[in-house]
């Protein structure tokens, strides 16, 4: 059952869920996308399958999307969102658990960021990179992912706007050896795949196998 919880934040209560696994191997931590937060079936859908198949997930939205303005924290204002609900997380949640930190498209990316700042992350997980704007493939989001140690794990739409295959491929090949890319084929940056019959939320589910499979090679 999908537990609402308040991750206290400077002067304000972040709003987030929190899906317990039974027997859980581990803990994902799971930010949203900058258009929509927590509540969106595609997070519920992921979170819920990762769930049942043995990583409890806590989901949390930044202060923006709580505040109802439509345009995102900027980066070092939410890098510091992200090393506090970490940290919050480790101290009520985890149990000991592994901990690995896992986003939609921006935030994603700034769990990115935070982890190549520093914050302890057993591996990330990203649930579509925007690893550039729509046709602006020569400005590429790159640059702080290749000193990263931890292992990576790149979920991707063969179809996104936001991550043209051969740069992703060309990128991937340059980070360290634990990072994995793995392609949904027809997926869009929402992993939507035309005429597929999904629900959006069975879309979110379509990433957590392999996901969990991740999960499970790292803390073995």
């Amino acid at each position: 059952m999908t537990q609402e919880l308040s991750i206290p934040y400077e002067d304000l209560e972040l709003s987030a869920l929190w899906d317990r696994a039974k027997a859980a191997k581990a803990v994902i931590v799971l930010a949203h996308g900058s258009g929509a937060g927590k509540d969106h079936d595609f997070m519920a859908g992921f979170a819920l399958a990762a769930a049942n198949l043995g990583a409890s997930v806590l989901r949390f939205n930044f202060p923006y999307m709580d505040a109802g303005k439509k345009f995102p924290d900027k980066a070092p204002a939410a890098v510091a969102v992200w090393h506090q609900v970490r940290r919050w997380v480790e101290e009520h949640l985890a149990e000991g658990l592994p901990i690995f930190t896992a986003g939609k498209s921006f935030g994603g990316r700034i769990a990115s960021l935070s982890v190549a700042e520093g914050m302890p992350s057993a591996g990330l997980i990203f649930l579509g990179y925007p690893l550039h704007a729509p046709k602006k493939e020569e400005k590429l989001r790159d640059e702080h992912l290749y000193p990263i140690a931890v292992p990576m794990l790149f979920l991707e739409g063969t179809r996104d706007p936001f991550a043209n295959p051969e740069k992703m491929e060309e990128v991937a090949s340059k980070l360290n050896e634990h990072s994995e890319l793995s392609w949904f084929e027809g997926g869009n940056h929402s992993f939507k795949v035309a005429r597929s019959g999904r629900t959006v939320a069975q879309d979110g589910a379509w990433l957590a196998k392999t996901a969990l499979a991740f999960i499970s090679k790292h803390i073995a």
